[in-house]
């Protein structure tokens, strides 16, 4: 496919979700570039602003098989990897798959499980393959986890831990929808029957074939001078509680390739590494004098696009 045919097919998709998800074009355009880049979204936000739903969307516009695992504090990590049961007839220990080998999987409300239970995914979404009983099985492509989480101080909640979180390449929130938006959604259609109507726009194959053009986009030697003096101001002493690693390097290049292919362009610009320095950077970083939103602003600032 060429780069304007991606643009044009991965619109139909935002269309798609942006007619059920009204006044959240920015936050599905960060979600459809976090799949076509191969990587994790993870969603927080209150519940009842369409954190599933958007999921549910990706998930059905682009064909794929979906499977939603309600993270509570009793699940265990079998309930989401699978496990053997003995079967009489065939003699053996036969394995039962779980939830995990979908191609679209949403662990919803991630952050009510244990600790235990959140590392069960670690292995899937940096190796794409789970072990489980000493043997490795490998999971289907494309494989996308949307794991939604809702904000620390709500009751029963476990923080996920650094490392957790570093797997997951994008986080954004959805918010509430501004009064024109929440006006087409009270008047609307019921939006689980829109979305039982919804068609597929993008073929599985297609969709494989467009993240595997992502990592061709261009990036010139001066956009990586860029990303890497963003990276080093997070790490200087006093600015952040702990800078950004090199995997979240990697993971701004690769989302800013994304969104450049979202755009039809073969080559990044700075302004893509803007666009998703705040989804990238925000649940990786944390200062202890100044809230999110000024810390990412005096981030952008510390560098000035040459």
């Amino acid at each position: 496919m060429s780069a304007q045919a991606m643009k044009t097919a991965l619109d139909r998709v935002a269309e798609e979700a942006n007619r059920l998800l009204l006044g959240k074009a920015h936050a599905v355009r960060l979600a459809l570039a976090c799949l076509v880049a191969r990587g994790h979204l993870l969603i927080e936000d209150v519940p009842g602003v369409g954190k599933t739903l958007l999921a549910q969307v990706l998930a059905r516009a682009l064909g794929l098989r979906f499977q939603r695992v309600q993270f509570t504090s009793d699940l265990l990590p079998a309930d989401i990897l699978g496990v053997s049961v003995y079967d009489r007839e065939a003699g053996a220990f036969l394995f039962h798959p779980g939830p995990i080998f979908a191609q679209v999987v949403l662990a919803d409300e991630i952050n009510r499980a244990t600790p235990k239970t959140q590392s069960a995914l670690l292995e899937a979404m940096e190796e794409r393959q789970v072990t489980v009983e000493g043997e490795t099985r490998a999971l289907p492509q494309p494989f996308f986890v949307v794991a939604t989480q809702n904000p620390g101080s709500q009751v029963g909640t476990f923080p996920l831990p650094e490392s957790q979180l570093d797997r997951f390449l994008l986080r954004v929130r959805l918010g509430y929808p501004d009064r024109d938006a929440e006006r087409a959604l009270l008047r609307g259609p019921d939006r689980r029957e829109a979305l039982e109507g919804l068609a597929p726009c993008l073929a599985s194959d297609e969709l494989v074939a467009t993240q595997q053009a992502v990592s061709r986009v261009h990036v010139s030697e001066a956009l990586l001078d860029y990303v890497q003096a963003l990276l080093e101001v997070t790490r200087r002493p006093g600015e952040f509680r702990q800078g950004l690693s090199p995997r979240a390097g990697l993971a701004l290049v690769r989302a800013a390739q994304a969104w450049a292919v979202l755009d039809g362009r073969d080559f990044v610009l700075p302004e893509d590494v803007q666009a998703v320095l705040p989804a990238v950077a925000a649940h990786r970083l944390t200062h202890p004098r100044e809230d999110e939103d000024a810390a990412l602003r005096r981030l952008r600032e510390a560098v000035p696009v040459s």
